[in-house]
Formats: structure tokens, C-alpha cells, sequence
């Protein structure tokens, strides 16, 4: 990422942004929303539609964005928010006004309003692996006869396991393959707002209108329709259109449509007749994959240990593990070269907290090996310093990260009061505010308890 670059830098924010709220909320504020330009004084201009929406960004995401840009360079002293209108969203070129200042509209990078999509994602960027293997080549087959191969097309997993990614891929294919034929992405929520709105104001019929003249509609979280009968109904029959005039239809959910509670069986069924397949978790080999991927396409080769590290190390969703590499290529690019394992240990210290399963033994094996001491000398009636420090610390690494009791601690590490203990936790607790060293110290063992 060039962070003198508008259009780079919105979108590594944007990244960082999507790790942090909902999908609805990010397509609702930021699909209209961009750097109009940076000036000399370091202050970023973002452009949003409206005074609602610069309202909504200065008492909702003004911390997170400030903290955002702060942490890629101390340079961005703030953010303000303009109201831009439509005409100067068209603008397609980068331009320079007469201070020399950065403005870049950005309208071929953000969701276009006339099919949702986010051009972000696509084929090119999703990385294939054992684990979304089946659900990628069942997407091919919907693109190769779309309406009449595996309709609908029914995507479930767990959060972060890239179904959204996936879905809008097939989207952003599809009007590569099909000019002239219209797709729309929404959310199951948005669905049901616009129905809602529709029937309040009285515009039911021109509602049906608008969703019956897509060729592709792509549905993601349909869980959420879970106890909204209107809804339910009106996408049963929304349905029924589609695949009566061979329609794709391309869902997407958290688990399948027999475990969606409190919708009606009709539906579950619809839902179910065409191609149910599940993205499960990914093994290791995917994702390295996808950290080696998602590097190289911000220009960032790391080494085989770093990947595997990263890799290893974040065991939960996808959008974790992407997290984890947006922070890795910020301090590549701060540093202006790719970071070595001890760097990305150091630097990934805030996502890697230890596993609650670790052992009392682990922990003291650990910590000894750090101080350079025997591991029995942990559990003796001791007072020498080079061993009082290590126990206390890893009095304090097992109240502070692991949750054990007092007594419980005193009673692993060789029979001491709990009184001992919490006093032990307590000075570590108040020196560690004020010793640097210690600090880093703590940090550091951290890395080595993954």
C-alpha cells in the first residue's frame, strides 16, 4: 500500500473496516463513501452522500477510522467528512488540484448501486483449497448454464469462511459473461427492510417489479429471515418467478436450510431443491494459501516460516487470518521490506493470545527456558531473585490469560498460600504498567505459549 495514494490507501482501510462490523453495516455506509483527497496538513477528506450520512460516520465510525489511519502512519493528524454529490462520484480519473493535492473519486473501486457488488471480489482473488473446493466448482457449473445447473445454488459455513466473497464472485462473473443480463446482491436484511418500507408506503407492487427484473439475484445471510412471515412469503413467491423462468437464484447462509429455525417449511424446502454445499474449515496447506495470496497481492513476498507461522497461529475464520496479514503488510510497508519471524511474532502479538487448553507445565517449561533457569527451581522454596521473577510472572501469565484460580496456582507451583499468589500477580500487574522492559518481556513469552 503507497499511503500517499487515495485509492490504495481507502482500500486497505476499507479492509480493515470490513474485519470490524457487520456485512449489512459495510455495504449500507462505505459502498458510497471515499477518500476525496489528503492535504498537506496530513487531514483526510472522506466524501459521503449526505448530512445523514456524515451524521452517522462522526458518531459511529469516526474512533474506528481514526484509529485505523493512525495506526498506518502517524502523519494522518485527522478526518473530516464532505457531502459529494453523484456528479462527482463519476469522475474516473485521478486528479491533482492546483496545491498538489491527491483527489481520487475512485468510481470503478466501489459497490456500484446498480448490483451491489463489491469488485473486490473475484475469482482471481479467492483462493481455492480441500475445504470450499465443491462449493467453487458448483459456482462454475451455476456460470456455465446459469438457471438450469444446480438452481439455487445454496452456500452455508461458518463466519469468515469467504461464502460472501464466493457469492459476489459469481456475481462480478456473471456480468463479464452476460452483458446486457442484470444481477443484484443484497443482504437477507436489506430484503426485508425494502419489503417493510415498500408495504408502508403503499409501493408493494413496484417492489415486486424491481426484484422480478434481475436475471441473477444473490442472497446472502438468509438466516435472517428466520421469524419474518412477510418476508418469507413474498421471497417464496419471488422464487417461484425465478425458477419458473430459469432465473438463477444463488443463496448463502450460516448453516442449511433444514437447521434455519422458525421459517416455514415451504420455503425450507425451495431453498433445499437445488445445490446445498457446505465451505467447511480450512486445513493448514489453505491457509497458507490464502496468507501467501493475500500478500503477493499487495506486493509483500514473505518467507515460507513466516507464512506458516501466521498460518498456524490464527486458527479461527478467514477474516481473522486476513486481519492478521493487513497487519503484517502495514509494517512491511512502513518497514519498506518483507518482516522476518521474530518481527511478525512481535508485530501479531495483540491477535495471539494463548490457547485456554495450555498446561501449568507448559507455562513453567516456557518461562523457564525464556530466563534461562531449571524448570524444578520454579517449584522449590526459594528465594533467589533470578527464580522469584520467572514464578511471578508465570503466577501473573496464568491468573491474566488463562483465568485459574489462586489457590489453584499456588497449589501447581509447589504448595504456596494463595495469598502469596495474588500478591505475586498484583506487583507483576503494577510493574508491568511502569517497566518497559518487563513489558516486552511478557509480550514476548506470550509468543512462545501459541
Amino acid at each position: 500500500m503507497d499511503k500517499g495514494n487515495p485509492r490504495e490507501l481507502w482500500e486497505y482501510i476499507l479492509t480493515q473496516i470490513e474485519l470490524s462490523i457487520s456485512p449489512a453495516n459495510f455495504n449500507t455506509w462505505f459502498r458510497n463513501s471515499f477518500i476525496v483527497k489528503v492535504d498537506e496538513e496530513g487531514v483526510i477528506y472522506v466524501g459521503v452522500p449526505s448530512q445523514f450520512f456524515k451524521d452517522w460516520f462522526l458518531k459511529k465510525f469516526h474512533t474506528l477510522l481514526l484509529k485505523i489511519v493512525r495506526d498506518i502512519s502517524y502523519e494522518f493528524r485527522n478526518i473530516e467528512y464532505m457531502i459529494v454529490k453523484d456528479e462527482r462520484r463519476k469522475v474516473q480519473k485521478e486528479v491533482k488540484n492546483t496545491k498538489g493535492v491527491l483527489e481520487l473519486p475512485l468510481d470503478e473501486f466501489y459497490i456500484s448501486k446498480s448490483d451491489n457488488l463489491n469488485p473486490r471480489y473475484t475469482f482471481d482473488t479467492f483462493v481455492i483449497g480441500s475445504f470450499n473446493n465443491l462449493a467453487y466448482s458448483a459456482a462454475q457449473a451455476v456460470l456455465n448454464r446459469p438457471g438450469i445447473t444446480y438452481n439455487p445454488l445454496f452456500i452455508y459455513g461458518d463466519t469468515g469462511r469467504g461464502k460472501t466473497h464466493l457469492i459476489q464472485a459469481i456475481g462480478n462473473h456473471y456480468k463479464k459473461l452476460y452483458e446486457g443480463r442484470k444481477v443484484f446482491y443484497l443482504t437477507a436484511e436489506k430484503f426485508t427492510v425494502d419489503y417493510t418500507d415498500s408495504v408502508q408506503a403503499g409501493t408493494a407492487n413496484r417492489f415486486k417489479e424491481k426484484y422480478r427484473q434481475y436475471d441473477l439475484l444473490i442472497m446472502d445471510d438468509v438466516q435472517f429471515l428466520s421469524k419474518k412471515l412477510k418476508t418469507e412469503e413474498e421471497l417464496f413467491h419471488l422464487f417461484n418467478t425465478f425458477h419458473d423462468m430459469n432465473k438463477q437464484i444463488v443463496f448463502s447462509s450460516d448453516r442449511p436450510p433444514i437447521a434455519i429455525p422458525d421459517i416455514a417449511e415451504r420455503l425450507k424446502g425451495r431453498l433445499a431443491s437445488g445445490m446445498t454445499i457446505d465451505i467447511g474449515e480450512p486445513d493448514p496447506e489453505s491457509r497458507m494459501a490464502i496468507v501467501k495470496k493475500k500478500a503477493a497481492l499487495n506486493g509483500i513476498l514473505l518467507s515460507d516460516d513466516v507464512i506458516e507461522y501466521v498460518a498456524t497461529t490464527m486458527t479461527g475464520s478467514i477474516r481473522e487470518l486476513e486481519g492478521m496479514v493487513n497487519n503484517i503488510i502495514c509494517h512491511a510497508q512502513v518497514k519498506g521490506s518483507a518482516p522476518d519471524i521474530s518481527e511478525v511474532r512481535q508485530s501479531l502479538r495483540s491477535f495471539t493470545r494463548p490457547q485456554k487448553s495450555i498446561s501449568v507445565k507448559n507455562v513453567v517449561d516456557k518461562v523457564a527456558a525464556f530466563y534461562g533457569i531449571d524448570e524444578e527451581s520454579i517449584y522449590e522454596k526459594t528465594r533467589r531473585r533470578e527464580v522469584v521473577r520467572p514464578r511471578q510472572v508465570i503466577m501473573y501469565l496464568l491468573r491474566e490469560d488463562f483465568s485459574i484460580s489462586y489457590p489453584t496456582i499456588g497449589t501447581k507451583l509447589g504448595g504456596r498460600d494463595h495469598t502469596t499468589v495474588i500478591h505475586s500477580c498484583e506487583k507483576i500487574k503494577r510493574e508491568v504498567i511502569v517497566d518497559s522492559e518487563l513489558a516486552k518481556e511478557i509480550q514476548n513469552i506470550r509468543t512462545l505459549l501459541v
